[in-house]
């Protein structure tokens, strides 16, 4: 478990120090993004039995509130992002 949190860690880190990255890219290419990882993460608390609520979880992720960061570093997705997100995004 240690191992896997140094790699959740790293991940998490990586993800803050590359802002120039969307999430909408990262959707289309990986299928996850931020978001996810951070629902990811509240889920596994709530197994747990820890009550995380989404913006907390969120903030775990962004390092800052997410308000915060789309305000900063979010971009608008052009038109061809979007359509590729309407064919890759994922059927839950």
């Amino acid at each position: 478990m240690e191992l896997e949190a140094a790699a959740f860690r790293r991940l998490v880190s990586h993800l803050r120090e590359r802002t120039d990255v969307q999430n909408i890219d990262m959707m289309n290419l990986a299928g996850f993004c931020r978001n996810c990882l951070s629902n990811w993460y509240r889920d596994a608390a709530g197994e747990k039995g820890l009550d995380l609520d989404k913006e907390e979880a969120r903030e775990i992720v962004y390092g800052m509130p997410y308000s915060q960061w789309k305000a900063k570093y979010q971009n608008e997705a052009s038109e061809e992002q979007k359509a590729a997100f309407e064919i890759n995004k994922p059927q839950h």
